[in-house]
């Protein structure tokens, strides 16, 4: 267990956020393609996330494709009252087709074009925090880590992050350019990123856990988690939240979500306190 755990992370070690996020994937349509379904419905949700605390939202380029990017501008980053107070990572090197399937696209040319379309959709002169979404088996993992670098040192991103990678390729990340943040699932029942943390812990490096929530498959932990969410009067959902928060200190958590009544409940997860003993059966 963490001791002295704060609630918020230095990214990059000089901007601070609140270490629970929100992830923006759920605002598009259905299988993540398209307009939602209620567009007011989407921009309300953004708007209450940062009004209830939250300062770090997560998308992707091939969320929609381009409507959470879209909707983000359009909730947030158009409204003096709220650009100032979010700061917005995005991802680029996955393709969607027809069927929806998600491909991976390293080409250094492609990245500089994804994020240039970002900067667009965002409407931003900088982005925040641009991460490799996936890397590409026709490309070499260093070319399109180079390619992220170029576009850090010509001002277009300030921070670079990657996504789905192993620990070796962190290590040839590092080799290339400062790296602020890592996101690959990990949650109470799938920790095979174990040693990716581990070495976001050493680094400094944040680490942003997708399927925080296992997408409510959290196999043989079920049965515990139910019970702590009883003795806490909360959702099995908030504590899956909590024990991450609880797990490292640099997690980074970001449940998605299109209601705000379960936004709220995702939010109130980083005020649960777990004991020892339930930190210590949830990781067992």
């Amino acid at each position: 267990m963490v001791e002295n755990q704060s609630d918020t992370f230095e990214l990059g070690g000089d901007d601070e956020i609140h270490r629970l996020g929100y992830g923006a994937m759920r605002i598009t349509g259905e299988g993540i393609i398209g307009e939602p379904d209620d567009v007011d419905n989407a921009k309300a949700v953004l708007r209450r996330a940062v009004d209830i605390g939250v300062d770090f939202i997560d998308t992707a380029d091939s969320y929609g494709p381009g409507v959470s990017e879209r909707l983000l501008r359009e909730a947030l980053l158009d409204d003096p009252e709220y650009r100032d107070d979010v700061l917005v990572a995005t991802k680029g090197g996955l393709l969607r087709n027809r069927d929806g399937d998600w491909l991976p696209m390293g080409d250094p040319d492609y990245l500089r074009d994804a994020a240039l379309s970002s900067l667009d959709r965002l409407g931003v002169e900088t982005i925040d925090l641009y991460q490799f979404h996936r890397p590409d088996p026709e490309t070499p993992f260093e070319d399109s880590v180079t390619a992220l670098a170029e576009l850090q040192d010509e001002g277009l991103i300030r921070h670079v992050g990657l996504s789905n990678v192993d620990a070796e390729q962190l290590d040839a990340a590092r080799e290339i350019t400062d790296i602020v943040t890592v996101q690959n699932e990990y949650n109470l029942g799938n920790r095979e990123s174990e040693a990716v943390l581990d070495a976001c812990e050493d680094a400094g490096i944040g680490f942003i856990p997708w399927f925080p929530l296992g997408a409510g498959d959290l196999g043989d932990k079920e049965a515990v988690l139910d019970e702590v969410a009883d003795a806490h009067d909360a959702s099995r959902y908030q504590i899956g939240l909590a024990w991450l928060l609880e797990h490292s200190d640099v997690m980074l958590p970001i449940p998605g979500t299109s209601s705000i009544e379960h936004l709220e409940e995702n939010v109130a997860a980083s005020s649960i306190e777990l004991t020892d003993e339930e930190y210590e059966r949830l990781t067992a």
